[in-house]
């Protein structure tokens, strides 16, 4: 499917992660989020306190 500008793609929570382990997994402060796509590029974020 094509994208535009300005598309937003939202996927949800796979199973198997969160709530799903045990003991539960959050994020955390420190961590660091990263999503890549080939020939765009990555972002990368790191997660912060409230």
């Amino acid at each position: 499917m094509p994208l535009a500008a300005g598309d937003v793609i939202v996927t949800g929570t796979p199973g198997g992660v969160g709530a799903k382990h045990t003991p539960p997994v959050w994020m955390k402060a420190g961590d660091i989020v990263e999503v890549e796509v080939d020939a765009i590029g990555k972002l990368r974020n790191g997660v912060r306190a409230e």
